[in-house]
């Protein structure tokens, strides 16, 4: 009986524990503020930066991960490359370029309230 109740309380204390982790505890998955950038620099990833291209900065997914991003004001989304870091804002989870803000409606308030999650 000392057992099973030991193992019960060990499950319940690891599933608590779990769900105070922060969102961005687990990288792949994530809901946060976003915004956008269209500079012609490099980036952290050694190519140039294309606003023209579906493509976005996190702070610790690989290069060359696709995201889905979903904007929880209007529902639309975008599957994007990570091929930078940042974004160095509080409250922000991606920067995305300007293509990829584009195509989630949210090019002329700048930021908006996202969730993303990995693809591939």
């Amino acid at each position: 009986m000392k057992k099973i109740r030991r193992s019960i309380i060990a499950a319940v204390t690891i599933a608590a524990c779990s769900s105070m982790l922060p969102a961005e505890g687990f990288a792949g998955n994530g809901c946060g503020g976003a915004s956008w950038y269209a500079l012609r620099s490099k980036t952290a990833s050694g190519e140039r930066m294309n606003p023209a291209i579906l493509t976005a900065a996190h702070r610790s997914l690989a290069f060359g991960t696709k995201v889905k991003v979903t904007n929880r004001n209007n529902g639309r989304t975008v599957v994007v490359r990570i091929n930078d870091r940042g974004p160095f804002i509080r409250g922000r989870v991606i920067d995305l370029s300007r293509a990829a803000a584009q195509n989630i409606g949210m090019v002329s308030s700048g930021t908006a309230k996202v969730c993303y999650q990995v693809v591939s």
